[in-house]
């Protein structure tokens, strides 16, 4: 018989987060979903609900942490004890460098690095005197391998993964069976292209390969729900290739970057200076969890189903092995 859990996802209105959301509610999970859009996280909340899960929409801005710890109390007093915090919400600014402004930083980082940490202390709060629960960090590619027209959020995730990284190692030091894990995202098809700040003459795009948010979100569920929790989690074959790259080769990968990096992240069509985005507020119009490349994007990744199937294909490739071992021997 299956856990029922007792799950929060913040940023849960749209995109990656609202897929994460349908994944825990076809589990029947009980799902707190927290944004700053109150309708979208009605609508969000209806479609958990209709896949078998329960749904408890709580509007709050992650950056504000007084929010964020009553909002954790709110979930308790309707859900009970809280067993696993995904921290997803995300803003970001599509800038050169020179052009970006100190509040659009401090905003940026605000929201995805402090409104993770927010998160993170809520959580842990309940968690750690229970003895019990997972927090899940929602990284990227782009908090190991940086790339150009994306500092603030780059920067922001990278320090995701630095404060993380401490947190996981108080957390061995005390014994505690509180689990964190970082799962890194590659480039996915979700609204934020149509909805974030941007400076760049052309419309804002992920880098290819593209995926579906739902590809994504099976390895958020998989991580909150397997017996043995890794610390991270890759996303995609390119995803892995960012990571080792950026450990192999940075500088190559600098000059690379600087040489397609711009042209990369723009589609063929001319973007309005007066385009509304969601940096200080929420985008004012509605959105799912896919955003508008669904003709580029892949619905699976074969490195993903690979990845979490590891432990049973090295079992199954060992017992191969001892097999042919053993017939060596008998002949």
């Amino acid at each position: 018989m299956k856990q029922h859990l007792t799950v929060v996802v913040t940023g849960a209105s749209a995109g990656l987060g609202r897929a994460i959301t349908h994944e825990f509610g076809s589990e029947g999970a009980s799902v707190a979903l927290i944004s700053r859009d109150t309708e979208s996280l009605e609508t969000t909340a209806v479609e958990v609900q209709s896949l078998g899960g329960e749904a408890l929409p709580i509007t709050a801005d992650v950056s504000d942490d007084e929010a964020v710890e009553a909002a954790a109390a709110h979930v308790e007093e309707q859900f009970g004890p809280i067993d696993v915090w995904v921290n997803n919400a995300m803003v970001s600014v599509f800038s050169p460098v020179k052009e970006m402004e100190a509040a659009e930083y401090r905003r940026v980082t605000e929201v995805n690095y402090l409104g993770y940490i927010h998160g993170t202390l809520a959580a842990l709060r309940r968690m750690i005197p229970r003895d019990h629960g997972r927090i899940i960090q929602i990284g990227s590619a782009l908090a190991v391998r940086s790339i150009p027209l994306q500092s603030a959020y780059c920067g922001s995730k990278h320090a995701i993964v630095g404060f993380t990284d401490s947190l996981r190692c108080e957390l061995y030091h005390d014994k505690s069976k509180v689990k964190v894990s970082v799962v890194h995202m590659p480039a996915m098809n979700t609204p934020q292209f149509s909805w974030v700040k941007s400076r760049l003459p052309r419309k804002p795009q992920p880098v290819p390969p593209i995926f579906q948010p739902e590809v994504a979100a099976r390895v958020v569920l998989h991580a909150a729900t397997t017996r043995f929790p890794r610390r991270e989690y890759w996303v995609g074959a390119s995803t892995v290739k960012a990571i080792l790259g950026q450990k192999v080769i940075p500088g190559l990968l600098d000059r690379y970057l600087g040489k397609t990096g711009y042209g990369a992240q723009q589609r063929d069509q001319r973007d309005s200076p007066d385009r509304p985005d969601n940096l200080w507020g929420p985008a004012p119009n509605r959105f799912g969890e896919r955003g508008p490349f669904d003709e580029e994007a892949h619905d699976s990744s074969l490195q993903v189903r690979l990845d979490l199937h590891r432990g049973w294909i090295a079992l199954a490739v060992g017992i191969v092995g001892g097999a042919i071992a053993l017939k060596k021997i008998l002949t």
